[in-house]
């Protein structure tokens, strides 16, 4: 499976911060927004990812991440020149999706947790795969309602009267039809490919699954100044209380076996002295 992560968007609700870098660049705790949505995709054992933004941020990317080799991956870029909606990704990335199956995920959702994906990667043949994650606004998301045997009854993009409290996450997975089906969707009303409608494309067929994520899954949406604050507080909370770093792309590259010790080894002696690099050397000293 391959992996989109889409970083694109104008990042207005975080101005001033967004004249600097775009919202994806920006800190969450020790470590670039970016380094989350990829953590989740590696970790799933998905290595070959496209990273679609901004005309002006994509050479950003391009300098902060590279070609990705360094944790095993295959990273390349793609540019979104105006948000046109979450499904516009699959147009934009047309040919490096061509037709297999593809994990979408946005640029600013930090999951934390246990979600079973790399069981889910390594099982998914056809369809659509969404999750339902509990909220107390589910206004604001687009919504899932599930029956009791956990079957999909129908969705709803930001409902003024919500049809359950599960909101829908920014991390999708889509069989290798999913262009196809995004070349099909009609622009909602304020002009974009809405990713709930392509969505309900799979329902209809009778091929789309959710999962409920468990108590204990932490999702982080980290796209205002308040919730931007929170993941950075929710982050240095759980990785000073286990002394365990979350995200960290050189861990979960040697841990994964995206990488080799000695790369590892590499990679870390690179680095300038740091807490970060005291870290990593802690891990190379224990698997040693």
């Amino acid at each position: 499976m391959k992996g989109i992560v889409l970083a694109g968007g104008a990042g207005t609700r975080l101005y001033p911060l967004t004249r600097v870098a775009s919202k994806q660049l920006q800190p969450v705790y020790d470590k670039p927004m970016i380094y989350y949505p990829l953590a989740t995709l590696l970790g799933a054992g998905i290595r070959e990812v496209l990273l679609i933004s901004t005309p002006q941020d994509v050479p950003r990317f391009e300098s902060l991440l590279g070609d990705g080799s360094q944790w095993g991956m295959d990273i390349s870029y793609a540019v979104q020149p105006e948000p046109r909606g979450i499904a516009q990704a699959f147009l934009i990335g047309s040919d490096f999706v061509g037709d297999r199956s593809v994990a979408l995920i946005l640029g600013d959702n930090i999951f934390h947790g246990n979600i079973g994906l790399a069981r889910l990667v390594e099982s998914f043949t056809t369809g659509a795969h969404i999750f339902g994650y509990p909220v107390r606004d589910p206004e604001r998301y687009g919504v899932v309602d599930l029956d009791h045997d956990g079957n999909v009854r129908s969705l709803v993009e930001k409902p003024t009267e919500p049809i359950s409290n599960l909101a829908v996450p920014g991390l999708y997975l889509y069989d290798g039809r999913v262009v196809e089906m995004t070349e099909g969707l009609v622009p909602s009303g304020r002009g974009e490919l809405e990713i709930t409608d392509l969505n309900k494309a799979y329902l209809d067929r009778g091929e789309l699954v959710a999962t409920r994520l468990a108590r204990g899954i932490a999702w982080l949406d980290s796209g205002t100044h308040e919730s931007l604050l929170e993941a950075s507080n929710f982050i240095a909370t759980i990785e000073h209380r286990q002394g365990l770093k979350i995200a960290c792309l050189e861990e979960i590259a040697l841990r994964t076996g995206a990488i080799t010790p000695a790369e590892f080894a590499t990679l870390v002696s690179a680095m300038a002295p740091s807490t970060y690099r005291e870290y990593l050397e802690r891990v190379a000293a224990e698997r040693a």
